[in-house]
């Protein structure tokens, strides 16, 4: 009985792993499921040797003994390309899933010929034809390659430990050739299904460890944009009653003209100030409309000129307007004729939106500073960074003016 003893730690770690899955917060509802159907795979395969175990050495039943053994080749596959789904959860894995079904169908000709194996009347083990018989290693082999390369796509420009995966198939394909080599000696369980058994379990931990540092940065973001937001709205919606508060000493018609326009303007973009998404490009626009028509109408000597040759796509709430707010009050309005382009194009890999100026120009290099003075444009260029990884470049020159570019992939990358 001391060759059954390897099932207690097995039997340990399945049975432990279950309620740790279920109790882990920084899995979704359907990385857990993943995760049970592999912890249930792999407790049916520790079964699925142990069955087969007794069918080699206590009871006689040949059939039985293939149906059992068609099983075990048809089920390692399928662990492998779950925990694929489960690292690459948007990575199209149609390929993968037909190896399972080409190794399983290989493996059902064994119930009525002998190209893949077959156990004879004395219940014996015979391999089939040799690319028939070692099916399920080469599609095991090819389906940990692509383990691999969905782990290393995934998570190649994360500071973690991408050789722990690496190792966790080095270890399987190790335990492979302890199989199939003339040392091997039959056990209740292989030591293929006693690696399959551990490395689910190190691969669950890293990528635990992966979920949690994803978690954690998604707050992190989330706080900075709160934050960010919360120092342009106060600015914006100051600076702006401060423009009809003016209005309402110099020219009272056009104070209740700009008042009008500001209250549309909140009824329709009010939610947008709190929103942490994404909007599409027409609604900065008229967000950025809005505060440029109150500006003119204050500065007739200021103008806000439209070149939108591009417009279906999204970008943060609050990205133009406090561009073109600073471009007002810090480059354009003390010049004669004031001018302030705003444009939006796209080439093959980018959007792009320039936001130009006359005005006297700053130093670039200091617009990270917390002077004040361009705190818009550090806050911009932090959330088109971190909400769509984008990026802003500045051009400015003293006394002939300032570009601004934002740069958006069409395809985020990594």
């Amino acid at each position: 009985m001391t060759e059954y003893i390897i099932l207690i730690p097995l039997a340990t770690l399945i049975l432990g792993l279950a309620p740790i899955v279920a109790r882990d917060n920084y899995l979704n509802k359907n990385q857990k499921n993943i995760m049970f159907a592999i912890v249930g795979l792999i407790g049916v395969l520790v079964l699925q040797n142990v069955a087969d175990y007794l069918l080699q050495t206590v009871i006689f039943a040949p059939y039985i003994r293939t149906l059992v053994s068609i099983f075990g080749y048809a089920i390692r596959p399928v662990i492998i390309v779950l925990f694929c789904k489960l690292v690459k959860p948007n990575g199209k894995n149609a390929f993968a899933w037909v190896m399972v079904a080409v190794n399983a169908a290989v493996y059902l000709t064994a119930t009525f010929s002998h190209f893949a194996f077959y156990i004879d009347e004395n219940n014996h083990y015979h391999g089939g034809v040799f690319y028939f018989s070692k099916t399920a290693f080469v599609v095991s082999f090819v389906l940990l390659v692509y383990l691999v390369y969905c782990t290393v796509t995934e998570y190649l420009n994360e500071k973690t430990w991408i050789w722990l995966p690496i190792v966790n198939a080095l270890l399987i394909i190790a335990s492979v050739l302890l199989n199939i080599s003339p040392a091997f000696r039959v056990y209740p369980v292989s030591y293929l299904t006693i690696a399959v058994v551990c490395c689910s379990l190190f691969y669950y931990i890293w990528l635990h460890l992966e979920f949690v540092k994803e978690h954690e940065n998604a707050l992190k973001a989330e706080q900075r944009i709160k934050i960010m937001m919360s120092q342009i709205q106060p600015h914006f919606l100051y600076n702006t009653l401060s423009t009809i508060q003016a209005l309402c000493i110099t020219d009272p018609d056009k104070a209740a003209k700009v008042t009008e326009q500001f209250g549309t303007y909140l009824r329709r973009n009010l939610d947008s100030l709190n929103d942490t998404d994404l909007i599409p490009l027409n609604k900065e626009l008229e967000h950025t409309k809005v505060y440029a028509g109150i500006e003119m109408l204050r500065f007739p000597k200021i103008s806000v000129e439209y070149d939108i040759q591009a417009e279906d796509f999204a970008l943060p709430a609050l990205t133009i307007q406090p561009l073109v707010e600073n471009a007002i009050r810090h480059g354009v309005r003390s010049r004669e004729h004031g001018l302030v382009n705003i444009a939006a194009r796209e080439d093959s890999d980018f959007y792009k939106i320039i936001i130009s100026d006359n005005g006297i120009g700053f130093d670039a290099d200091n617009v990270d500073s917390t002077d004040g003075n361009h705190i818009g444009i550090a806050n911009v260029r932090e959330r088109i960074n971190t909400m769509c990884k984008g990026t802003l470049d500045i051009d400015s020159r003293i006394d002939e003016g300032t570009t601004i570019t934002i740069s958006i992939p069409k395809k985020e990358r990594k």
